[in-house]
């Protein structure tokens, strides 16, 4: 514990000094290591020369462009989880219904009072074949995600997905939403990062996961709003008949809120309440498939008969009465165009790539960029990335890597193969960001003082020193690998080369310090001091400290 609170402290420091430099530019290598912390997870062996020897430049423009880099191991890896190239209407029917059915047995006996429900649900699950159960699809899908962030050779685009994944956040704890996340992540996100933010925003809008998330899947207009289902019913039928009534539901406003307040314009875009309880009217009716339609959530279905068919203003826009989805398909347009979300996203993108609090100048150009392109992603990425205030030395190791950089970064700077990526997913639990584990729609905080504390760096070093030692089992790594055997045999040597492999050479005489006096604690007075079994420590120290903890 006295380690760890040593290491905070040194963190904490760091953290209100770090860019703090006179140089007046990044030199060659420091350009390197900038552009694998902040464009990739970090770098694996030899990648900061490898940078170097292409250039910098020629490596950017390539992660610009990940269509055209080779990955073909990684994909088969991706491939050979058998629910990556399943639709979300074989995962509902393959791993969902199994469930329903669980639950639909367990309440019949539970309502005649025979057995617990929870524990005739636990009965029912038991029987169902190993590879059908439901944590499967969870479990392929952590995989993915680790698999392509750890070992994909297209960095930035996995660094891209996991902001857009954050910015459109999904909870997988919400009932469905973990069968649905496959094809959320599959064919909503990841194909639409690279093009217009329209068609990514319209993309998430008719997503099943999204709209069940977000409530909008059971939003429905007022009855007097309703013609439809009162011509096809009669309005004394709807009136009298308790099952109609049930139908009638309520207007929700939630996804209406979050997609002007998360998605786009911002929480001081320009909105007012009653802008959200009008595009509210406006989204009724997008809602999901059920069993009847033949796949309970697995598509996006729009239902005239749900949809508020009166006139309604939104942002000065008006419908007239008689509107269907068009109303809809129109203010996401307008949404997607609109300054608010120009400015939004462009300070978003900076406060993940630049700074936690990014120059306004800067954020003013990459909105200008992000409308004067029609939404281009990649060029307003492009236009963040060549910015000074990107390659200021003030930029330089400025932030503090989430937990999901963090342990990625570090599986990728001991160059570990991940086999299993169960303890890896496990270890983002206990250090604070699980994946897709974010329960509220603002997703995780890309600022460093919601990761600062002190239960969090003993995670993280706990982490650390079990990567380093091979106690993960199904990852592995070899850290005596990672420097020349004639620097192994030294204690100071050693630490200095580890620190070069691991960090640049970016360890402060401090960090230097208590790392070589952990050593000589850990050895009885009357042995040698040193021997090259104690690299993994020393490398676990260096991954838990202060230094690489920062990008």
């Amino acid at each position: 514990m006295k380690l760890a609170t040593k290491l905070l402290a040194g963190l904490v420091a760091f953290a209100m000094l770090a860019g703090a430099t006179s140089d007046n530019k990044l030199n060659d290598r420091q350009r390197a290591l900038h552009v694998l912390n902040r464009l990739a997870f970090g770098p694996r062996p030899g990648d900061v020369d490898a940078v170097m020897k292409d250039g910098v430049g020629t490596w950017i423009e390539q992660q610009l462009h990940p269509e055209a880099i080779p990955d073909r191991t990684v994909e088969a890896r991706i491939a050979s989880l058998p629910t990556m190239t399943m639709s979300n209407a074989q995962i509902v029917k393959t791993y969902y219904e199994p469930v329903l059915m669980a639950r639909k047995n367990a309440n019949a006996e539970a309502k005649d009072g025979e057995v617990d429900k929870k524990e005739a649900r636990r009965e029912y699950m038991r029987d169902v074949p190993f590879d059908k159960r439901p944590q499967n699809v969870m479990n392929d899908l952590l995989t993915e995600r680790i698999v392509r962030a750890a070992e994909s050779d297209r960095q930035l685009n996995e660094v891209m997905v996991d902001f857009w994944m954050n910015h459109f956040n999904v909870f997988a704890g919400k009932g469905i939403d973990r069968f649905l996340l496959t094809s959320y992540e599959r064919d909503v996100i990841r194909p639409h990062i690279w093009g217009r933010f329209e068609d990514l925003l319209m993309a998430t809008a008719k997503s099943p996961a999204m709209l069940f998330y977000l409530d909008n899947a059971r939003s429905v207009a007022a009855p007097e709003n309703r013609p439809m289902l009162a011509q096809r019913f009669g309005r004394r039928a709807m009136e009298m008949n308790p099952q109609l009534k049930n139908r009638q539901g309520g207007l929700n406003e939630n996804y209406a809120r979050e997609i002007m307040e998360l998605h786009t314009l911002g929480v001081d875009g320009g909105y007012t309440q009653k802008d959200v309880t009008e595009l509210a009217r406006v989204l009724t009716g997008w809602t999901i498939t059920n069993e009847r339609d033949g796949g309970q959530g697995a598509a996006f279905i729009f239902r005239p008969m749900l949809h508020d068919s009166g006139s309604k203003t939104v942002l000065g826009i008006r419908f007239p009465a008689g509107g269907g989805i068009a109303e809809g398909e129109r203010m996401i347009h307008v949404l997607a165009h609109h300054p608010s979300t120009a400015q939004h996203i462009a300070l978003q993108l900076c406060q993940r790539l630049v700074a936690d609090d990014p120059p306004p100048a800067l954020v003013d150009r990459v909105a200008a960029k992000f409308l004067a392109t029609d939404g281009d992603l990649r060029e307003t990425l492009r236009t963040v990335i060549s910015s000074p205030e990107f390659w200021d030395p003030k930029s330089y190791r400025a932030k503090v890597k989430s937990p999901f950089e963090y342990a990625i970064s570090a599986v990728r700077a001991v160059n570990a193969q991940v086999t299993d990526a169960t303890p890896i997913a496990r270890a983002l639990q206990q250090i604070g960001e699980p994946l897709y584990g974010a329960q509220p729609p603002t997703g995780y905080s890309d600022k460093a003082d919601v990761w600062i504390n002190t239960g969090a760096l003993m995670n993280r070093l706990n982490f650390a020193l079990s990567l380093a030692s091979n106690k993960l089992p199904g990852v592995h790594g070899d850290v005596v690998a990672l420097i020349p055997a004639k620097e192994a045999a030294d204690a100071s040597h050693s630490v200095e080369a580890l620190a070069q492999a691991l960090t640049g050479g970016n360890l402060t005489q401090e960090t230097r310090a208590t790392i070589k006096s952990r050593i000589v604690e850990r050895k009885a007075p009357t042995e040698d001091p040193w021997d090259n079994t104690q690299l993994p420590t020393v490398a676990g120290l260096i991954l838990g400290s202060p230094e690489f903890q920062r990008q």
